[in-house]
């Protein structure tokens, strides 16, 4: 069965501190271009088969003029259908719902509301469940535990166009993002052995012995300019950013070793 929601009016919690008049009067500065506004909130569902967390959130949420949590979910069956009877814009989702997946609600969600937004909450940490996620059309991922901002935002932020992922899983991602680039970038180098020129090869494994611009300049009989107009033509070509960027993926390719 769905779980009943407080309205408003029976809500008379706090927001950090602030009555819902009170929040009612400081959200003025909230911008009028964007959704979410205590006239016009964003519609919420909540699903989370962990009761302590899950009256944490809508307490937060319940506090908030910006959110109308519509309905809550404690089963990936319950999400199901309250996905198919509700209208929402948000939908917050754990992943292990006990007798199902989050991942399948989320898809249930994709098919039959499409314009809806999909934010998980998990405990799980993991790239590849997040990447699962998003590749699905979630637009935000939260680590529980590991979530130190305000839930509230996160659902502002995704239904007007932006993400919210844990900081500490978006970089991990990033991470993993730029190993997938470099390597990317290594097998294209390895498959075109004459990318540098012969005088960029050798500008190139000077760099990696070690040596400065200047070294460079004297050992090779040119100027410290030509040196570096070298080493931005090994960055373009080998689509790096950096002097250790270079040298790894060259290390990696091979190309030090032609």
């Amino acid at each position: 069965m769905g779980i009943r929601v407080e309205s408003e009016r029976e809500a008379e919690i706090t927001y950090r501190g602030m009555s819902s008049n009170q929040f009612l009067q400081g959200s003025r500065v909230w911008p009028d271009f964007l959704a979410g506004q205590p006239g016009r909130p964003v519609r919420v569902l909540l699903v989370d088969d962990d009761p302590h967390f899950r009256r944490v959130v809508a307490q937060e949420l319940v506090a908030d003029l910006r959110i109308h949590l519509v309905a809550q979910g404690d089963s990936a069956r319950e999400g199901r259908r309250l996905v198919a009877l509700h209208e929402f814009d948000v939908m917050m989702i754990d992943l292990n719902l006990g007798d199902g997946s989050g991942y399948e609600v989320i898809e249930c969600m994709r098919s039959l509301r499409p314009g809806a937004e999909a934010v998980v909450i998990s405990a799980m940490e993991d790239e590849q469940h997040a990447l699962h996620a998003f590749e699905l059309g979630a637009t935000g991922y939260l680590v529980k535990n590991s979530w130190f901002g305000n839930f509230s935002d996160a659902i502002l932020q995704v239904v007007n166009g932006g993400a919210s992922i844990t900081p500490s899983l978006a970089r991990r991602l990033l991470h993993k993002l730029n190993a997938a680039q470099d390597g990317a970038a290594a097998i294209k180098v390895a498959h075109h052995p004459d990318t540098l020129s012969g005088r960029e090869k050798e500008v190139l494994k000077m760099v990696a012995s070690g040596y400065t611009s200047a070294e460079i300049g004297r050992r090779l009989a040119i100027s410290c300019q030509t040196v570096n107009s070298h080493v931005k033509n090994i960055y373009r070509k080998l689509h790096v950013r950096t002097r250790a960027q270079a040298v790894g993926l060259a290390t990696t390719s091979g190309l030090l070793q032609r």
